[in-house]
């Protein structure tokens, strides 16, 4: 991974005590700050972790000056899911739509970065990392679950039904939310939805996929455990304009 700055550079997770960094970076700000929490969570030594971590590739954002890990993505390719038994999202989503394509796809997840670097440039470099990887293995579709604080879906109804009505995928690339769980989006009929105060609720990070051209999958997941209303997010390589592309990574992404 590039060096991008005097103060910052990027590589993926070499050891296991990058790991272990960077599950404690999730675990100040997935459960400290938002409270959440997991089966395989470690208080005791403040390590947010699951099953899937060992499967996959983690990017970090690492701050010079201070030696510290400020930023991470969770990445996991096609084949890294086939080992690991399935993709993160399948337990929200069911991702058969994707799944059946023969498409390189690439899941994200547990993207954070310290409290201290979130106004400024960590975010950007971890894209910066993210463009990079993709084009090295020739991704198609990214996709991932991204995440609403709270668990109420009628505080969010705004922000749900604005992505429902403005940026559901399109059909090739619809996964829908598992049954037993499904929580519908569309809240608020389009005519009734305050866009400007619906999209002050939007998260950054999902935001930055709308300006992409990312769309949003069929129906909500209401993650109790980690005390977030869950959205899919999926960015499909080959329907980015020019623009876009640049705005991701000043290239080709495909």
């Amino acid at each position: 991974m590039p060096d991008l700055t005097a103060d910052f550079s990027l590589r993926l997770a070499r050891t296991e005590d990058d790991l272990r960094a960077a599950q404690r970076l999730r675990y100040d700000v997935f459960v400290r700050e938002l409270g959440g929490d997991g089966p395989l969570v470690d208080h005791a030594a403040g390590l947010e972790r699951d099953r899937f971590d060992p499967f996959c590739d983690h990017l970090l954002s690492i701050h010079r000056p201070s030696g510290r890990i400020v930023g991470v993505y969770r990445l996991m390719r096609s084949d890294q899911a086939k080992a690991a038994g399935g993709f993160y999202s399948e337990s929200e989503y069911d991702l058969s739509r994707l799944t059946s394509t023969g498409r390189r796809l690439l899941e994200l997840g547990r993207s954070c970065i310290h409290p201290d670097h979130r106004i400024g440039l960590a975010m950007h470099h971890l894209w910066t990392g993210l463009a990079a990887y993709v084009r090295e293995h020739r991704i198609d579709v990214l996709f991932g679950v991204a995440s609403f604080h709270g668990t109420d879906p009628q505080r969010l109804a705004q922000p749900l039904s604005q992505l429902h009505h403005a940026h559901l995928a399109p059909e090739d690339l619809r996964v829908r939310a598992w049954p037993e769980h499904f929580q519908p989006m569309d809240l608020v009929p389009s005519d009734c939805i305050d866009r400007v105060v619906a999209m002050k609720q939007v998260p950054a990070l999902i935001k930055a996929y709308l300006r992409l051209g990312g769309f949003v999958g069929e129906g909500a997941f209401v993650d109790h455990a980690f005390n977030t209303t869950d959205v899919c997010l999926l960015l499909d390589t080959a329907r980015m304009t020019p623009r876009q592309r640049k705005a991701y990574g000043g290239a080709d992404p495909g």
